[in-house]
């Protein structure tokens, strides 16, 4: 078994057996942001397999460890996806949602941190590489923190992957499979759309937004039965929450000033923490110009 590197949140290892190959998945037991329901995704995934949704075939779950077979693929770069590869994207996210699998847990989310300026000081005072970046952005990172709590979500809620994004998907002759199941839950429709739609039609920051790429997503949701959700700032408040609580994770970690014995390498966590440093203001500030897209 051999570590396979890169994970944003756990680690990976590639295992090759005279039954064939698997992926096998090291949750992190350190420091999780949330509860992992390791019995409900199985059967979660288990239902998505059976229908059809390419992804890899899952063997086995536990609160510590994931095994699926191996799939070979390319992994997908952080650039605009060819537009079929968008449209089929849709059509499975449609397809998934139409899925009848009973999810025993409510959506309940806490409130968003709003210890910002406790962090920045922490992170000037441990001489962190990104203490004066962080800074800079306080009232902002604090605005975000309120956008993320008061906005209002139009519903409906389904149950879904939660994840859709470049590094959670291969291209297999050229067609996506879908990785990395363990965040799948409820999720406001909007949220899951307008963040895989826009992940799917970006390059690294937000200056190559490809609008015809971000509708093809909508259009395949819409060919395979799906209804959009109202057009509104509810679209993208998911992926600038997700983003916001992975980068405040990720500030924590490197704040701890050690590697973890699960998660990601310290050196990742430094590169994801001024990712989102840099990058959230960013996102913040073109709300209006997203919001464009959906019309």
């Amino acid at each position: 078994m051999r570590r396979v590197h890169g994970g944003f949140a756990n680690r990976m290892y590639r295992l090759d057996t005279d039954q064939g190959s698997f992926a096998v998945k090291e949750l992190n037991l350190v420091d999780r942001r949330s509860t992992y329901r390791a019995e409900d995704v199985l059967m979660f995934e288990r239902a998505a397999f059976a229908a059809g949704i390419p992804m890899p075939e899952p063997v086995s779950a536990s609160s510590h460890t994931l095994v699926h077979r191996w799939v070979e693929g390319q992994k997908v770069p952080e650039a605009p996806v060819p537009a079929p590869f968008a449209f089929e994207i849709g059509e499975i996210l449609a397809r998934l949602h139409a899925l009848d699998v009973e999810w025993p847990h409510a959506s309940i989310e806490d409130p968003t941190p709003r210890d910002w300026p406790e962090l920045a000081e922490r992170a000037a005072a441990t001489g962190q590489p990104w203490a004066e970046e962080l800074a800079s952005h306080v009232q902002t990172f604090l605005a975000i923190a309120r956008f993320v709590d008061t906005c209002e979500r139009p519903g409906p809620v389904v149950l879904t992957h939660r994840d859709v994004q470049p590094w959670n998907l291969l291209a297999r002759d050229g067609r996506p499979v879908l990785l990395d199941w363990e965040l799948s839950g409820m999720l406001d429709l909007s949220g899951e759309l307008g963040s895989t739609a826009l992940s799917l039609a970006k390059g690294p920051g937000f200056d190559s937004i490809e609008p015809t790429i971000f509708r093809r997503v909508l259009d395949g949701y819409v060919a395979e039965g799906g209804t959009l959700p109202p057009a509104g700032p509810s679209w993208f408040v998911y992926m600038i929450g997700g983003w916001l609580g992975h980068t405040r994770w990720n500030i924590l970690r490197c704040l701890a000033g050690a590697e973890a014995s699960t998660g990601p390498d310290l050196a990742l966590s430094h590169e994801s923490a001024r990712a989102g440093i840099r990058g959230l203001p960013d996102m913040f500030g073109r709300l209006p110009e997203l919001e464009a897209l959906l019309g």
